[in-house]
């Protein structure tokens, strides 16, 4: 009894001594965690900040083809034709002659000009980018509900991740010198640019 008393008396101490060093644990364990999550919103979040300047989530890839023997006249005969020596099995969304000797076919993210006195096809599609449309649907939540907590547990990682990082060190590396300088700055980026900006009603 004495000796369980004792221990708990020794607890506060051995608490005071050793918290920084398992702050240091879970804070090296939830970074881990936070790796495949982290790269996945990183990689997207650039993506998706230049969405003016390109397509995220599709890239456009033309091809040549040609095709073997004669083009029907016919309008419809064509398109059948040409889409079933390209294999393709799909209604198209529209289909016509734009002059005797050149068919386009539209289909869904794809387009087809075909010349048919030559039987060459020009094919432009929009593939899906590799990678990145995954990311980007998983930051937009097209998982919605489901996702959502996984989403909201990621932020409270991020978030102990950012406090015990500040609470890591001692000292001057720590709050009480270096890191406080730097956690000014981090924190002055948003603040100046919403300032500078002229805000949401700018």
């Amino acid at each position: 009894m004495a000796e369980n008393t004792s221990r708990l008396q020794r607890l506060p101490q051995l608490v005071r001594k050793r918290w920084r060093a398992w702050l240091r644990a879970l804070h090296r364990d939830a970074g881990y965690l936070a790796v495949g999550l982290t790269v996945v919103y990183a990689v997207s979040g650039i993506a998706i900040n230049h969405i003016e300047d390109w397509n995220p989530n599709f890239e456009t890839v033309s091809r040549t083809h040609h095709l073997a023997g004669p083009v029907p006249a016919d309008e419809k005969e064509a398109t059948a034709y040409v889409l079933a020596q390209l294999g393709i099995d799909e209604t198209p969304r529209e289909a016509y002659k734009v002059a005797d000797t050149q068919l386009e076919i539209y289909l869904d993210n794809r387009s087809l000009i075909v010349e048919t006195n030559t039987g060459t096809v020009f094919d432009e599609a929009e593939e899906p980018r590799f990678f990145l449309r995954l990311a980007n649907w998983l930051h937009y939540n097209r998982g919605k509900a489901a996702w959502t907590y996984i989403a909201d547990a990621y932020a409270a990682f991020l978030l102990f991740l950012a406090l015990s990082g500040m609470l890591m060190l001692r000292g001057r590396q720590g709050m009480l010198g270096r890191g406080a300088v730097l956690v000014i700055a981090g924190a002055a980026v948003p603040i100046l640019y919403v300032t500078l900006s002229g805000g949401p009603g700018g």
